[in-house]
C-alpha cells in the first residue's frame, strides 16, 4: 500500500484543501504518512501571501526531496500557482499543481511513474470561472470543520498578491454548500467555519442568490449548533446580512472584519473599497442588532508613506470602537504589486514600534470584552488539551463569542457542548468552571 504525507503552509483554505486532496488519496487507497517520516509521496501545499511564504514554501520542498528521493514530490498551492517556473526549477520537484485541478492529482501521479518526466499542469487562473468542487466528509482536527464556500478574489488592493494566485471570485453552488454542511454535521461537528479567499463575497456572482441567502437556508441543516464566518468585509455587510445576524439562532456573536487602516488616505493607497465613516456606521449597526458582538480585525502596520497621524488615525479608531482582538502585521513588501513599487517605505524601526503600540492596545481591548463577561455562563467546545500543561486535567475551547476558555473536563467533552462559567477573564486565556455538558446536543 502506497503513503502519503502532507504539508500545508498558510491560511484556513490551504488547510481545508490539503484535507480534500487527501480524500482522493484515501478513496484509492492510500495511508497517510508523517511528513518527517518516510513516505511514497509528498504533497506540499505552499503559501505566497508574503515573500517570507515563498522561501517557507521552498525549505518545506526541499526538505521532502532529502527525506526520500525516490518518493514523487508534488507542490500545490498558492506559491505553485504563481511562479511554477521557480519551483520546476529545483531539483527533485517532479509535479506542480496550482490552486486548480487538482482533481488530477492523483492521475498525473500515475502518469510521471510511467514517463519520469517532470510535469508542470499550472493553468492560467485568471480565465477560471468556475468553483473547483473539492469535499471533504471530515478533518483529522475534530472539533471545528472548515466549509469553503467561495474562491478567488476581484479587489486587486495594492498589497496583495492573492488574485493572481487564486484567479477572480467564484461562489460555491448553495446546494453544494447545504449538503456538505449536513454531512459534517452528520459526521459529528457541532461548529461550522464559512471559509473563501473572499468569504463575504459569495454569491456576487450568482444570480439571485446571496449570502444572507446561504446564512438562512443553513439554519435547516439539521443538528447544526454554531456557524461562523471566517471572515467579512465591511462592504459586505448588507442591512440583510446584519437582519439575519440578529434573528440566526445558529450563526455566532462574533465576526472578523479586516479593517487593513483606520486612516482614509492610506486606504486609498491600499485601493480598500471604503471609508472610515462608512466603516464606523456598519459597525454602529451591527452593535445595535448584537450588543455583544465580538469583533475582530487585521491590520497593516506601515504600509508605504503612513505618517505617525494617518496611524494614529488607525489607533484610535481602534480604540474607539472596542474591536475585541488584532491581527497585526508589519507591511512587508510583496514582489509583484503595486504596494512593492511605493516610494516612501516606512522604516523598518518605525514599522515594529507602531506595531508594539497595537499590540498593548489589542491586549487591553481583549481584556476588557471578556471582563463584561466575567461571572456568566457561556457554551464552549472543548477542542484539545490546555497547550502549556498537556499533561493535566486542564482542556481549552472557545465560546460562540471567541473567547478562549480554560477549565476542568475529560477527553469525552472534546467537541460537545458544554456549559462553562467564566470564573476569571483575561487575554489569551480566560479561566472557566465546568458547569454540565448540554445533553441534548451530545452527537
Amino acid at each position: 500500500m502506497s503513503s502519503v504525507a502532507f504539508h500545508t503552509l498558510g491560511c484556513k483554505v490551504n488547510h481545508y484543501e490539503t484535507e480534500a486532496i487527501w480524500q482522493l488519496f484515501k478513496e484509492v487507497g492510500y495511508e497517510r504518512a508523517e511528513f518527517e517520516k518516510n513516505s511514497d509521496v509528498y504533497v506540499i501545499n505552499t503559501c505566497t501571501v508574503t515573500n517570507t511564504g515563498d522561501k517557507k514554501s521552498r525549505q518545506v520542498i526541499r526538505r521532502a526531496i532529502r527525506k526520500n528521493p525516490d518518493a514523487v514530490i508534488c507542490v500545490t498551492g498558492c506559491y505553485a500557482q504563481t511562479s511554477p517556473a521557480e519551483i520546476m526549477a529545483i531539483p527533485g520537484v517532479d509535479i506542480v499543481v496550482g490552486t486548480q485541478d487538482r482533481l488530477k492529482l492523483l492521475g498525473l501521479i500515475d502518469e510521471f511513474r510511467t514517463e519520469r518526466k517532470p510535469i508542470n499542469a499550472v493553468g492560467n487562473i485568471m480565465k477560471n470561472r468556475v468553483y473547483e468542487e473539492l469535499d471533504v466528509p471530515a478533518f483529522t482536527d475534530r472539533t471545528r470543520a472548515s466549509l469553503k464556500i467561495q474562491e478567488g478574489c476581484n479587489n486587486f488592493c495594492t498589497f496583495c498578491i492573492i488574485p493572481w494566485a487564486r484567479g477572480l471570485m467564484r461562489s460555491r453552488d448553495p446546494q453544494e454548500v447545504i449538503r456538505q454542511a449536513q454531512q459534517l454535521v452528520d459526521a459529528g461537528y457541532l461548529e461550522i467555519v464559512l471559509t473563501g479567499i473572499h468569504t463575504g463575497g459569495y454569491g456576487e456572482d450568482l444570480k439571485d442568490y446571496n449570502l444572507a441567502r446561504l446564512l438562512r437556508d443553513l439554519e435547516e441543516v439539521k443538528g447544526l449548533k454554531r456557524l461562523r464566518i471566517s471572515s467579512i468585509e465591511a462592504s459586505q455587510l448588507t442591512d440583510e446580512v446584519i437582519d439575519v445576524l440578529r434573528n440566526s439562532p445558529i450563526v455566532v456573536r462574533h465576526l472578523h472584519i479586516p479593517i487593513q487602516s483606520g486612516s482614509d488616505t492610506v486606504l486609498k493607497r491600499m485601493r480598500r473599497k471604503y471609508t472610515m465613516a462608512f466603516f464606523a456606521e456598519r459597525l454602529d449597526r451591527l452593535r445595535e442588532a448584537l450588543p455583544e458582538l465580538a469583533i475582530t480585525s487585521d491590520v497593516i502596520v506601515g504600509f508605504p508613506g503612513e505618517t505617525e497621524e494617518e496611524f494614529m488615525d488607525t489607533y484610535n479608531f481602534i480604540r474607539d470602537h472596542r474591536f475585541s482582538e488584532l491581527h497585526v502585521f508589519p507591511y512587508s513588501k510583496r514582489t509583484g504589486t503595486p504596494a512593492a513599487r511605493m516610494e516612501n517605505q516606512v522604516d523598518e524601526n518605525i514599522k515594529n514600534e507602531r506595531v508594539h503600540r497595537l499590540i498593548e492596545l489589542n491586549d487591553q481591548l481583549a481584556k476588557q470584552y471578556a471582563s463584561s463577561f466575567e461571572g456568566e455562563v457561556l457554551e464552549v467546545i472543548p477542542e484539545e488539551k490546555y497547550k502549556l500543561n498537556p499533561d493535566g486535567r486542564l482542556y481549552e475551547g472557545y465560546t460562540d463569542n471567541y473567547l478562549k476558555v480554560v477549565f476542568q473536563a475529560d477527553e469525552s467533552m472534546i467537541g460537545k457542548i458544554v456549559e462553562v462559567k467564566i470564573a476569571k477573564a483575561g487575554y489569551p486565556y480566560n479561566e472557566g468552571q465546568y458547569v454540565r455538558v448540554l445533553e441534548e446536543q451530545k452527537v
